[in-house]
């Protein structure tokens, strides 16, 4: 259990765009640990229902391998496996089962640590990079807004997963 404070900062109301982008981005990862705030390993491996194995931990493990994927190996060229999966099976990052917090904030932090030095370097938002999967070229841009969708839909998922828990709602 940890006693830890999590800050989610205010996305500026009249930045610019890559500032509300960065922003909004930090907001909603802010959100995700929020979610987890004060709950044993226990408690956020705790499967929501079957057949479904999704946990709070299986999340913060999957939103992880996110990280990674768009960051690291689509915008960075980085040649390097998932954290859980050498065959890219992001599925394999939602069984927390045997996963602990420890491990998984530790994975999560350092992928989010890696994305935000990427994104900084980047001349603009207009950079692109291969998109192996698509075969077609992504901006940062793009990347940037696909990752505040993917962490606004799986927050909705920890929404309902935290007040099956304790019965926390609207962090």
């Amino acid at each position: 259990m940890t006693t830890e404070r999590i800050e989610r900062p205010d996305p500026p109301l009249t930045g610019g765009e890559r500032e509300t982008l960065r922003a909004l981005l930090d907001y909603h990862r802010a959100t995700l640990a929020m979610k987890c705030e004060g709950l044993s390993d226990e408690e956020l491996r705790r499967q929501s229902m079957p057949p479904s194995t999704l946990s709070l931990l299986g999340l913060v493990r999957h939103m992880a391998e996110v990280e990674r994927t768009w960051f690291r190996i689509v915008m960075n060229g980085e040649n390097i496996p998932l954290v859980w999966s050498a065959d890219n099976d992001y599925q394999v990052a939602y069984d927390a089962s045997t996963a602990t917090r420890s491990e998984a904030f530790a994975a999560w932090q350092a992928e989010v640590e890696h994305s935000r030095r990427i994104e900084q370097a980047a001349e603009s938002l207009d950079v692109t990079a291969y998109m192996a999967k698509w075969e077609e070229d992504v901006s940062l841009r793009l990347v940037m807004l696909h990752m505040i969708h993917e962490y606004a839909r799986h927050n909705g998922h920890a929404d309902f997963l935290r007040e099956g828990i304790d019965g926390t709602v609207g962090v």
